[in-house]
């Protein structure tokens, strides 16, 4: 049976990484928008 927690260890590795890349591609959208609006 830990091959249950294996797997399940290895998806919520998988997901962290994926929504950490998913916030990380927001805060730059949103950096790079305040720029925009700062220098206009």
């Amino acid at each position: 049976m830990w091959y249950f927690t294996w797997i399940l260890g290895v998806l919520l590795a998988c997901s962290f990484g994926i929504i950490n890349a998913m916030w990380l591609e927001m805060t730059e959208n949103l950096d790079r928008d305040a720029d925009v609006e700062e220098d206009a």
